[in-house]
């Protein structure tokens, strides 16, 4: 029996429950309601619900009476071991071992959609995250949200998300001003611009770009051969950041260039679409937008008096343009620098008549120090001035640098010490779960050559208390993996597979599923197979929601 059914026998039986107690009673609640959870204290038993002390002061019962009332019920249920209540109410429920041991046979017939879930099916949701500018390399900061969202993608997929993938490539504005200067210069052998951007990336593009261009930069202007530098530089640049990212095990969907929203109308028509809804006023030559009718502190301004769109005219035509385009959900995932802009961005979305926190979504990731020996690595070899992608990855490799960055929640700061993610041991967390992976195939390749198959599953045999313990933390994955997808948090399911990782270990060192000598195999052995590989799929599934590959061997 699954959580779920589970949950949802137990509702019709404290409805039932109810009834009996309070025939004029009222009960307002779904088998949604009903919620299970794993004892701390496992001998307590398998599952506990708490759903008899929320219902009892409203239907006015004493909660302990009427959750004796229940679990009585309860205890008739198929695959139910005993139910007892526990303090002023709890319900704790322990399965019989054929009925949670079912779940190994379960978990390996499933496979790869063992966790998938329908939460988000067929919800259309635009995920946007990195959007580094094609300035430079990915900062480290960026590598964060690469792994974050990349992972965050998997999980809404998971769960029925229609996902979209998009990068919004930032070619319009003074940035890109001064990344064409300081490619200039570099080829001239000026100095770095004061406002400009150094490091040996800036030579190596400049010296590129000259390559390339197949006229005379000699010839031309000053003005004539930055926009050479601009033009070239900028799509060798962004080209590199694409490669990287590839690399990563992180591809996009759209790449949506800023300079398209101010080209295409696309600004105008969201002004406009903001005109006709009453929110757009005109002072001191200015074109404004009345956010303060949404929350925000202050009114902005779209069209300076200048004629120069402010930074949000471009915000007010994307999202329009990604609302236009379908998308129910739309994610955007920005560094800490950002985050007094979310205020802005949510009257903005409310403006054209949305709602905050459902159509548009903000999350706000916090910065990550990279480490060596406890000590903060402040300088990047390649750039001069930050740490980047390659650093990280030339030092860990792709999975461990990945797993690190989304194991812990993305809105706290995150210290990685690269001593640590090289270490081949226990303290290393991608080693310890890729590790747990690699011994289920171990042990699959040895039962296979002693003659243990899974031509027989005798579930009512997974007794060991390791064995409960493996089937309680294997039942949790797809609600862990759903959760994830609500929350937005992938970390969870790095956590998860730490957990099943451990788990798994400590049954290895009790429970054997080749025979020892001259023993013969059993059904026991059998069915201990059945388990293992289980766990290797769930360990699977779940570090593919990451991104991370789960080796055979180590």
């Amino acid at each position: 029996m699954t959580a779920a059914n589970l949950s949802s026998a137990i509702f019709d039986l404290v409805a039932a429950a109810a009834v009996r107690r309070a025939p004029d009673a009222a009960l307002s609640i779904t088998a949604a309601d009903v919620v299970l959870e794993r004892p701390k204290n496992r001998d307590h038993g398998d599952w506990a619900t708490n759903i008899a002390m929320k219902l009892a002061k409203p239907l006015g019962m004493n909660p302990r009476e009427f959750a004796a009332d229940v679990a009585s019920d309860i205890a008739g249920l198929p695959g139910v071991a005993s139910v007892d209540v526990a303090g002023p109410g709890f319900i704790n429920i322990r399965l019989e071992a054929a009925t949670a041991g079912q779940l190994a046979k379960t978990i390996v017939d499933s496979g790869a959609s063992f966790g998938t879930g329908t939460m988000f099916d067929g919800v259309t949701i635009n995920l946007e995250f990195v959007s580094a500018n094609p300035t430079g390399p990915i900062h480290i900061g960026g590598v964060r949200w690469a792994a974050v969202g990349d992972s965050l993608a998997r999980i809404l997929i998971a769960q029925g998300g229609l996902v979209t993938r998009e990068y919004y490539f930032n070619d319009h504005g003074s940035q890109i001003d001064r990344f064409a200067r300081s490619l200039l210069a570099s080829h001239l052998g000026e100095p770095t611009p004061e406002d400009g951007y150094g490091g040996a990336y800036i030579s190596d593009i400049a010296a590129r770009v000259v390559e390339l261009y197949d006229g005379d930069l000699a010839s031309l202007s000053r003005d004539d051969a930055q926009e050479v530098f601009r033009s070239i530089g900028v799509d060798l640049m962004f080209g590199e950041i694409k490669q990287k990212l590839h690399d990563f095990g992180v591809d996009f969907d759209v790449y949506f260039h800023e300079d398209s929203l101010h080209k295409s109308g696309a600004v105008e028509r969201a002004i406009e679409r903001l005109r006709a809804l009453g929110h757009v006023f005109e002072e001191d030559g200015a074109i404004w937008l009345r956010t303060t009718q949404f929350g925000d502190d202050r009114d902005r301004v779209i069209i300076r008096s200048t004629g120069e769109p402010a930074y949000i005219s471009g915000d007010l035509g994307y999202y329009l343009d990604k609302r236009e385009r379908g998308f129910e959900q739309n994610i955007i995932m920005l560094g800490a620098d950002h985050h007094g802009y979310v205020g802005r961005m949510m009257a903005m979305a409310e403006a054209f008549g949305d709602v905050p926190n459902v159509n548009l979504q903000i999350l706000i990731g916090q910065m990550v120090n990279l480490m060596r020996d406890g000590q903060p690595l402040r300088m990047s070899k390649r750039a001069g001035t930050i740490l980047t992608l390659d650093d990280l990855v030339d030092a860990v490799g792709v999975d461990a640098a990945r797993y690190a960055l989304v194991r812990s929640s993305a809105d706290s700061r995150l210290d990685i010490d690269l001593e640590v993610l090289q270490r081949r041991t226990n303290d290393n967390p991608v080693f310890y779960v890729q590790y747990a992976h690699a011994r289920t195939r171990s042990v699959a390749r040895n039962a296979a050559g002693v003659g243990v198959d899974r031509s027989a599953f005798a579930p009512d045999l997974l007794t060991h208390e390791t064995e409960s313990v493996l089937l309680g933390v294997l039942q949790e994955f797809p609600r862990i993996v759903a959760q994830a997808a609500e929350l937005r948090e992938p970390h969870r399911v790095a956590r998860y597979v730490e957990q099943l990782a451990g788990a798994y270990h400590r049954w290895y060192d009790n429970c054997r599923v080749t025979p020892l000598g001259e023993e013969p195999v059993t059904d026991l052995h059998r069915t201990r197979l059945w388990l293992n590989d289980a766990v290797g799929t769930v360990i699977r599934n779940g570090l593919g929601l990451l991104g991370v590959s789960a080796p055979d061997r180590m």
